[in-house]
């Protein structure tokens, strides 16, 4: 997949966690967890633009793939604490789940190319 797109899909995602995250009333700290964590995918893959080189835009992607992971574990410790609607939750899993892949795939391929 193009770089275009998951610059896209990231940012659409962050958009996405902050209108969901006006939803939530309570539990602030967890609720600012996850805007920090999910709003940090796509500022690392931006930064990975405009990295000084391979290395460094490696480790920009790999930077916004940690911060999936800890996405990830935000929805699923709100779902699980029944702050948040499951249904919900779950796209939003599904959301970021898809983002990682493609993280995942383009580390792999840029790592690849540097061989």
């Amino acid at each position: 997949m193009k770089e275009s797109k998951l610059r896209e899909l990231s940012m659409e995602f962050a958009i996405e966690i902050v209108k969901f995250s006006e939803t939530i009333k309570s539990h602030r700290s967890l609720v600012n967890q996850l805007e920090r964590s999910a709003t940090s995918i796509g500022a690392n893959i931006r930064e990975a633009n405009y990295a000084h080189g391979k290395a460094d835009f490696v480790a920009k992607l790999q930077i916004a793939l940690k911060e999936c992971y800890e996405t990830e574990y935000w929805i699923e410790l709100l779902v699980k604490a029944e702050i948040v609607d499951r249904e919900k939750g779950k796209k939003l899993f599904n959301d970021c789940g898809t983002i990682r892949r493609i993280l995942i795939a383009s580390i792999n391929t840029a790592k690849e190319n540097t061989k």
